[in-house]
């Protein structure tokens, strides 16, 4: 009875001691290349087989490996998952010099646990000097010659020196403060400007020019006489552009709305805005004939348009508000916003 006990323990211990060993995680580290020139670079792969969970902490170095070895720049972990977790660390490493090197291990903490890796080999050679380098060299040696001449020696860096890129950040602080000196100065100098010129001339930017609507109404009707519309038989165009220089002025000038108005209103609203009746009756010959040729294809006569040309420029002038600038005063210089003076003249009629 006590053999079988015995038998059914040690069954279980090896059962307990395969289990164990089935869960720990295994370290395996290979070199490629495992043989470089001085300066050269190879990558050292650290991979570590668990189970899935594992808190596993892979060794950072600071500057070397060991003695001679550097190291240069640790990976990123690569993780793949399957039925178990295989985790690969890289490092790149570099060796100035020529000799074969030998790595015990590489250590790696699992979880409470610290498993050491297979040792690996790195071998550095130096290039090969040609007979004449090797006679130089000795020459050297032997205190034959005080300087150094590198043709001579047939030794060259591994990479041309190169340029750093250009990054305009890096001169951002060089030309920050000169640059916001100048953005000072410039608005102080603007200040000045824009300070005389309101001290001088009352104001800051040139205002625009606005003509009085009797102005602008004559302007426009030098404009369509120069068209010479109606004797090109355009008659619906002419009066069409004739009317529409007469209500914009009646707009800017009575405040009627006149461009949305019929003519009936129009003549209404002109004669309570009037005393006399005279420029009453040259609008109303303009806007009755208008709508008659407009509307009802009326061919008017020669005399016809010219009266109704003649009638614009009469009504524009016999409504019309002048500034009349005092004797021996001239408007300032410059000054937009004073508007130019005419002469009265209630006969100033165009010849047609």
């Amino acid at each position: 009875m006590l053999k079988i006990k015995n038998y059914i323990l040690f069954g279980v211990l090896c059962f307990l001691s395969i289990s164990v060993s089935a869960q720990k995680s295994t370290v395996r580290v290979t070199v490629e290349p495992s043989d470089i020139l001085i300066g050269d670079q190879a990558v050292i792969n650290l991979e570590v087989i668990s189970p899935k969970g594992r808190n596993i902490i892979f060794p950072v170095y600071a500057d070397t490996l060991i003695k001679g070895i550097e190291v240069l720049k640790m990976e990123k972990v690569d993780t793949t998952l399957t039925e178990v977790m295989t985790l690969s660390q890289k490092y790149i490493i570099t060796s100035f010099d020529s000799t074969l090197y030998h790595v015990p291990y590489m250590e790696v903490i699992d979880g409470v646990d610290t498993i050491r890796s297979n040792d690996f080999g790195l071998k550095v050679t130096s290039p090969q000097l040609s007979d004449s380098t090797m006679a130089y060299l000795e020459m050297l040696k032997n205190h034959e010659t005080d300087s150094i001449d590198f043709v001579k020696l047939q030794i060259s860096d591994i990479k041309d020196v190169q340029s750093p890129k250009f990054v305009w950040q890096d001169y951002l602080s060089d030309f920050l403060i000169p640059f916001l000196i100048l953005i000072a100065i410039g608005a102080i100098g603007l200040a000045i400007y824009f300070f005389t010129r309101k001290k001088k001339k009352g104001y800051f930017f040139t205002p625009k020019v606005v003509l009085p609507p009797h102005v602008v109404a004559l302007q426009g009707l030098d404009k369509l006489k120069a068209k010479k519309l109606s004797q090109k038989g355009m008659e619906k165009e002419y009066y069409t552009e004739l009317t529409d220089i007469v209500r914009l002025y009646i707009d800017q000038r009575f405040g009627i709305n006149a461009p949305e108005m019929i003519t009936e209103d129009i003549i209404e609203a002109v004669h309570r805005s009037t005393d006399a009746s005279s420029p009453e009756n040259s609008l109303s010959q303009i806007l009755r004939l208008a709508d008659l040729v407009k509307f009802a294809k009326y061919n008017p006569l020669p005399d016809e348009n010219d009266l109704s040309l003649v009638n614009a420029y009469l009504f524009v002038n016999q409504t019309k508000i002048e500034e009349v600038t005092p004797v021996g005063q001239q408007p300032a210089k410059g000054d937009a916003a004073v508007a130019p003076t005419l002469p009265v003249d209630n006969n100033n009629t165009p010849n047609s």
